[in-house]
């Protein structure tokens, strides 16, 4: 008799949520993906700790990671377009 198969280890093993395709589409209520909106909530965090402080990019960039899996270049597009820098 064979043991069981065990299913693959999942690829993302960092600690991160892997997106799927309903990351991507915006919500109903205001617009936001949940990706922008795991950004908006990280960073009222960050600013929160840090009162009257600015809050760098890499402390934000390192506080999203931890919640959605997402390139530098990825982040920083989302990001410039939630400030509105073009």
């Amino acid at each position: 008799m064979t043991a069981a198969r065990r299913p693959p280890a999942p690829a993302n093993d960092g600690g991160s949520i892997p997106r799927s395709r309903l990351d991507l589409i915006p919500d109903v209520r205001d617009g936001l993906t949940r990706v922008e909106r795991v950004i908006l909530v990280c960073l009222a965090e960050c600013e929160k700790e840090r009162p009257g402080r600015m809050v760098s990019t890499a402390m934000l960039y390192g506080r999203v990671v931890e919640h959605v899996d997402l390139s530098v270049p990825e982040f920083q597009r989302i990001l410039q377009r939630l400030v509105g820098v073009r």
